[in-house]
């Protein structure tokens, strides 16, 4: 063979070799773009912005995407602009988001073991709450939130009666309407007061325009929610003192979806969310009582003998809490024996 068709023969298969590297290269780096391609999620909340409950939900999914290396991009979509408080555990179902935060009170009689947690049981602050809350639905796994993946649960503070009138005395309830959501309502209809069912998105305007005279809530919501503006007085109620438990899920399928190695970071993070989560509710309470003092609103003291008829009074809630969930073969009286000695230690 001479050397022309050698050439030749030596040309094609250069540029044959570079074709060749060239293809490989090119899926390298379209495996490598797939490979850093971040899992984008969508998380609704109902707070509103400025709330420091959607402040520390914001850090969750920043720190998140931190521990990631920014696989993982959360969209956080505050004040129910993507689903509504009352909406939003369905909606994680059914992929509207992919994450949701809202309280397990706003689906009345969706959550029927879980609603114990809620009960007038004297709850201290929003600290032992949150980690009640996170721990016993960690214990029952209940089946209630089984089309979900729970990544953690907190819950406010104990609830305080904040009203346009003074409320010293059982008499003074007598047919108030009082804004309550879930078990709250029962409380409020055992101390003789009428209970109305709403969100805390309208209770400012249903205060402000006198469909409600009262509300029951943990006292940050007066400044978190500017409530404080349209009420006069706060009776201190920690003797009967409920939260509200709020979950924080995800949507199943989404969540199978994501490689272990990111699962086990989310399932990490959270765990450390439920302390930042309770101290955060804390925070928000000692703002709130600040809030009040510089509107210079009337802080009501219960008296001893007081107390024990609120005390007496909600009792029944908790008899009815124990008996429909045994009813529907639940664990109704270990559950609130569990709280119970929870709240002692």
């Amino acid at each position: 063979m001479n050397k022309s068709v050698w050439s030749v023969l030596i040309g094609i298969m250069f540029f044959v070799g570079m074709a060749v590297l060239g293809i490989t290269g090119c899926k390298k780096q379209e495996s490598g773009e797939e490979k850093t391609k971040a899992i984008e999620l969508s998380y609704s909340i109902f707070f509103p912005p400025s709330h420091i409950q959607c402040k520390t939900a914001e850090a969750w999914a920043k720190e998140i995407e931190k521990r990631t290396s920014g696989r993982v991009k959360i969209t956080v979509y505050p004040a129910g602009t993507l689903t509504k408080a009352p909406q939003c555990y369905e909606g994680v179902v059914n992929g509207i988001s992919d994450i949701g935060m809202s309280c397990l009170a706003y689906t009345r009689g969706r959550f029927p073991l879980l609603e114990g947690l809620d009960l007038p049981l004297g709850y201290s602050s929003g600290t032992t709450a949150t980690r009640i809350a996170t721990e016993m639905v960690q214990k029952y796994q209940p089946k209630e939130m089984s089309d979900t993946h729970v990544l953690y649960i907190h819950a406010h503070g104990p609830g305080i009666l904040a009203s346009k009138k003074p409320i010293r005395t059982l008499e003074d309830l007598k047919g108030l309407k009082v804004r309550a959501t879930g078990l709250s309502a029962k409380i409020v209809k055992n101390l003789g007061a009428t209970p109305v069912a709403m969100s805390q998105p309208e209770t400012y305007e249903a205060l402000q325009k006198g469909v409600v005279e009262a509300t029951f809530c943990p006292i940050e919501t007066l400044k978190g929610w500017k409530q404080g503006e349209v009420i006069n007085y706060v009776t201190d109620t920690s003797v009967v003192g409920y939260t509200t438990a709020m979950f924080v899920v995800m949507n199943n399928d989404v969540w199978n979806r994501l490689p272990a190695d990111i699962q086990k970071i989310f399932n990490t993070v959270s765990q450390e969310w439920v302390a930042k989560q309770g101290a955060a509710w804390d925070k928000a309470d000692d703002e709130g009582r600040k809030f009040i003092k510089e509107l210079k609103r009337e802080v009501i003291t219960l008296s001893e003998a007081e107390q024990k008829r609120w005390k007496e009074q909600v009792k029944p809630v908790l008899d009815e809490y124990v008996g429909n969930a045994n009813k529907k073969g639940l664990k109704g009286t270990s559950f609130l024996t569990d709280i119970q000695a929870l709240l002692e230690k």
